[in-house]
C-alpha cells in the first residue's frame, strides 16, 4: 500500500523530474549528435538519458504505470531537448560550462525526487536511497550503453558516489524527522556539490593498477 502524498510535495517532485529530464534530454541529444546519428537517433537518446532512471523507480516501487509513460509532459519535454540540441548544438556547446553544472543539478534533483518518492510509497530506508541513486544514474548508463562506451557512473568520476550520498541524506532526514524543506535542499547541496567537485575539482575513487613484478613477470597468462 503507498503512503499518501501531501499535493505540495506531489508538485514539487513533479517540477524535480520535469527539470531533471530536460538536463539529461540535453545530454543524450548531444551526445547522440556527437556520434552523427541522425534525427531519429538523437531524439531516441534524448528519451533514453531523460526517462530511463524514472521508468525504472516507478516500476520497482509499483507506481503503474510510470509517470513518464502515462504524462505526455515528460515525452515533450525530452523531444524538445532533442530536437533543440539536434538544430542548435554549437549553442549548447559554447554553454559546455553551464550544461554540465545543469546535469549536476539534474542528477542531485533525480537522486532527490526518487528518493522521496520511494519511501511516500513505503520502501525501507537503504531501498529508497538506492532506489534514489538509481533514479539519478539510471538514463545515464543506458545513454552510454546504446553508444556502447563505458558508462560514466562505472569510471572513477563522483557520480553514482554523489547521487547515494544525496539519496542517503534525504533517508537519514527521514529518519531524525526533520523538515523536509531542510532534508531535500541539504541533500540536493551534497550532491550537486559532490558532482561538481569532480568535475571541476578532479574529486574522483582510486582506480584498479596492474602492479608490474619486480622480475618482470606477468603471470601464467603471458607469452
Amino acid at each position: 500500500m503507498t503512503a499518501e502524498i501531501a499535493p505540495a510535495m506531489k508538485m514539487f517532485m513533479i517540477a524535480l523530474d520535469f527539470v531533471g529530464t530536460f538536463v539529461f534530454g540535453l545530454s543524450g541529444a548531444a551526445a547522440a549528435v556527437k556520434r552523427n546519428l541522425d534525427l531519429f537517433g538523437v531524439l531516441v537518446l534524448s528519451l533514453v538519458a531523460a526517462t530511463t532512471g524514472g521508468i525504472v523507480r516507478d516500476v520497482l516501487i509499483g507506481a503503474i504505470p510510470p509517470a513518464t509513460l502515462a504524462d505526455w509532459r515528460y515525452l515533450a519535454i525530452s523531444l524538445s531537448a532533442g530536437i533543440l540540441t539536434f538544430y542548435w548544438l554549437p549553442i549548447v556547446d559554447r554553454l559546455r560550462s553551464p550544461v554540465q553544472l545543469f546535469d549536476a543539478a539534474g542528477l542531485a534533483l533525480f537522486a532527490v525526487s526518487g528518493t522521496q518518492k520511494a519511501l511516500a510509497y513505503g520502501l525501507d530506508a537503504p531501498m529508497a536511497a538506492l532506489l534514489g541513486m538509481v533514479t539519478g544514474i539510471g538514463g545515464g548508463m543506458a545513454r552510454d550503453v546504446l553508444l556502447r562506451e563505458i558508462p560514466t557512473v562505472l569510471r572513477a568520476e563522483l557520480y553514482a558516489v554523489a547521487a547515494l550520498a544525496g539519496a542517503s541524506t534525504v533517508v537519514i532526514g527521514e529518519v531524525l524527522d526533520l523538515p523536509s524543506a531542510v532534508t531535500i535542499f541539504a541533500a540536493i547541496f551534497v550532491c550537486f556539490g559532490l558532482r561538481v567537485g569532480s568535475i571541476y575539482r578532479g574529486w574522483h575513487l582510486p582506480t584498479a593498477t596492474r602492479v608490474a613484478r619486480p622480475d618482470g613477470d606477468r603471470g601464467p597468462d603471458a607469452e
